[in-house]
């Protein structure tokens, strides 16, 4: 094989592992129960609203006397071991055994909420053996509102293994993202005041830069439309005067000390014994 057909051979393997490793790198996400088109817009809607915890893992250990001891491990929509490629989105370690066994698969996904939680369910997980019939496992994780916290307090809350059918594990965990949007507590008068405020700081902003950058004025005379707002001052102090004013207008001044209340009657003491007889 000549040089040029080798390297172009190696090349040809080297893209292909490249390509090979990419699709093995890439984890899987959920898949909810059903065909591709009888997907509800509100399933996948949620599960873009879960997406942000997608990146995180969560564990919980549960001990019960000698013979349980297992750990519980958690991702929302992703694999909790990738390597396998067994679809586990939540899976329980017997601490003893080693043993692991998938409570739920992301492929079988079902996805409800409410008005401040959000309920996933992981279905398809190994078969419980000679409990609930033999019937596939099923783990339910309830995600309930609390603001500023992105996820927390994940636990398990119980698991019905003594039914017939139906069983499953129950889990419990904290999260904003099962908050509901918060609306604005704005009235519509605070919404006007707000708007008001902002159009005269522009109108203030905007004239004083104008008149001193365009114009070129100094002083007093840089504030928008000055001469308006002196004589508006003028007309509102006039106005002020006249209405507020408590005494005529034309009333003489008093002078204080020596008002005419202040005066006593005038003396009535005679000089004519002054007067020659």
């Amino acid at each position: 094989m000549s040089p040029p057909c080798h390297t172009s051979a190696l090349l040809l393997v080297f893209m292909a592992l490249a390509v090979v490793g990419a699709e093995q790198s890439e984890e899987r996400s959920c898949d909810v129960v059903g065909d591709e088109s009888t997907e509800s817009q509100m399933e996948r809607a949620l599960l873009k609203k879960l997406e942000p915890l997608s990146h995180m893992r969560f564990n919980v250990t549960v001990e019960k006397g000698k013979t349980e001891n297992y750990v519980y491990n958690f991702r929302v929509c992703r694999e909790v071991n990738s390597t396998s490629h067994d679809f586990g989105g939540l899976v329980q370690t017997d601490r003893q055994s080693g043993k692991t066994t998938v409570i739920g698969r992301i492929n079988e996904t079902q996805v409800f909420n409410g008005s401040d939680w959000i309920m996933l369910i992981y279905k398809g997980g190994d078969s419980y053996g000679r409990h609930c019939s033999g019937e596939k496992r099923r783990a339910v994780i309830m995600i309930s509102c609390k603001r500023g916290v992105t996820a927390s307090s994940f636990s398990i809350i119980s698991e019905e293994r003594e039914k017939e059918q139906e069983c499953f594990y129950l889990f419990e965990m904290d999260s904003s993202v099962a908050c509901p949007a918060e609306n604005s507590h704005l009235s519509v008068g605070s919404i006007l005041l707000i708007t008001f405020v902002s159009l005269i700081a522009v109108y203030i902003i905007g004239g004083f830069l104008y008149q001193r950058l365009v114009v070129g004025a100094k002083g007093m005379e840089q504030i928008p439309h000055f001469a308006f707002w002196q004589d508006l001052g003028n007309l509102v102090a006039d106005g002020c005067d006249f209405v507020c004013r408590s005494k005529p207008r034309n009333a003489p001044a008093a002078y204080r000390g020596v008002g005419d209340d202040q005066l006593g009657e005038e003396s009535e003491e005679r000089d004519d014994h002054l007067l020659p007889m």
